[in-house]
């Protein structure tokens, strides 16, 4: 670890960047936090355009690497370091599960999800990149009950993804609660990476608050 640079996080307090926030605890490697507060529009503004034309979050620097991409910035990192044993190596069997996840989520659970919210149909099944909602919760469900993991007893980077990503559909009340991703979601974010992030992350969305009130 000692021969690779600091990774720079550019990050905003609740938001998808908060997961990479805690993949970054759980790796326990030195990183530099660029906070950006969106409630005052900093992430319009055209020094973070340079980071991210898209203007969003998560993106990091790793010397002359930028990744942006909340799945593209995940795996890289837990790729960057696999001492932390956060993803299965390419040669694992498992790599496959966790490739599968990490994907699977950008391209079906969240558009499934937003649909839903907006009372829009998927479209024909020829045209949807998720087929239909129910099938997209049932397949998520269905890889969560054997537990306590995405792949079995084995904590990896991608139930940092779905904990958080879980989490924050449940509780704005876009997917139904179940006992199977309810005990998930509690799982993750009773560790301690979660825990802290979770503290660091509410100090610093108030204080953002505060500025852009003032």
């Amino acid at each position: 670890m000692a021969n690779k640079p600091e990774i720079e996080f550019y990050h905003a307090p609740n938001t998808r960047s908060s997961g990479v926030r805690v993949l970054l605890e759980e790796l326990g490697v030195p990183y530099r936090l660029h906070a950006l507060n969106m409630r005052a529009g900093e992430h319009l503004q055209d020094a973070y355009r340079a980071i991210n034309p898209m203007a969003k979050v998560p993106a990091i620097r790793n010397g002359e690497a930028l990744v942006t991409e909340q799945a593209a910035v995940y795996l890289y990192l837990a790729d960057l370091f696999p001492e932390a044993g956060l993803a299965p190596a390419a040669t694992d069997p498992a790599r496959a599960t966790y490739l599968r996840w990490m994907v699977f989520y950008g391209s079906c659970y969240e558009p499934a999800v937003i649909d839903r919210y907006l009372k829009r149909e998927p479209g024909p099944r020829a045209m949807s990149a998720y087929a239909d909602y129910d099938s997209v919760i049932a397949r998520v469900t269905e890889a969560l009950t054997p537990g306590p993991y995405l792949l079995g007893e084995r904590f990896s980077a991608a139930d940092i993804l779905w904990g958080g990503a879980l989490g924050w559909t449940m509780g704005f009340g876009l997917v139904a609660p179940h006992p199977v991703l309810n005990a998930y979601v509690e799982r993750i974010r009773a560790r301690p990476a979660s825990l802290k992030v979770a503290a660091a992350d509410a100090e610093l969305a108030a204080a953002h608050e505060a500025a852009a009130s003032a």
